[in-house]
């Protein structure tokens, strides 16, 4: 049985969307799941690029995309009354959900409770009262302010960082990184066990010269 690490962070919609969908998009087959929060705005400083909601026609189109992706797939979407918006109270709280078998990972249980908080609602996903009560219903052994749930968030980013994260949704299976709600059905077939994933469409890609690098 394999097992998968799935990166996330609230504010990603496509996060979202692919914790929603990977039930289905793996349906009849042996696997295991941890959930990991990680913090996105880390992962993009840490290799010099934008989020999608900071570049305004790209923030249109990602929404527009979403939303498309929900009502195709029919998942339940309503954007958040503002975003992009502060995700670290979320992070940590589910950070400090962690499981005592694995305090890196809330349960999906947790995970579910919270995505849906940020992407059904249509609030404020950072509103204080909201934060509060959410805080109140999952009940975390540790608090928000606890100094081990701000490095556990810290060390899952870390992590996710050494193992070429760039963003997420991320699905770590074998030291194999799958990024995207899109690529879902990719990892089904890796999973599969699909030959192609030992060849040179996976493992040549490295190979290609850059030809040219941008400088800012």
């Amino acid at each position: 049985m394999k097992h998968i690490t799935f990166y996330f962070d609230f504010i990603s919609p496509y996060a979202y969307l692919a914790f929603e969908q990977l039930p289905e998009a793996l349906k009849g087959l042996s696997y295991s799941v941890s959930y990991r929060p990680v913090l996105f705005a880390a992962l993009l400083k840490h290799h010099g690029q934008l989020g999608p909601a900071e570049i305004a026609p790209k923030r249109d189109w990602t929404y527009r995309q979403v939303l498309w992706h929900a009502h195709s797939k029919g998942i339940a979407l309503r954007m958040p009354a503002s975003h992009p918006f502060n995700p670290l109270p979320l992070l940590r709280l589910a950070s400090a959900c962690g499981t005592p078998e694995d305090p890196a990972s809330p349960n999906r249980y947790v995970c579910e409770t919270m995505f849906r908080h940020v992407w059904q609602g249509g609030g404020e996903a950072a509103d204080a009262q909201r934060l509060a009560a959410l805080a109140a219903l999952l009940a975390p052994q540790r608090t928000l302010d606890d100094d081990e749930a701000k490095a556990q968030l810290k060390k899952n980013t870390d992590e996710a960082i050494a193992h070429d994260v760039f963003g997420v949704p991320a699905m770590e299976v074998d030291g194999k990184i799958f990024w995207g709600f899109d690529a879902l059905p990719m990892l089904r077939e890796y999973l599969l066990g699909n030959t192609w994933f030992e060849g040179e469409g996976w493992n040549g890609v490295s190979k290609v010269a850059v030809g040219i690098s941008r400088k800012a």
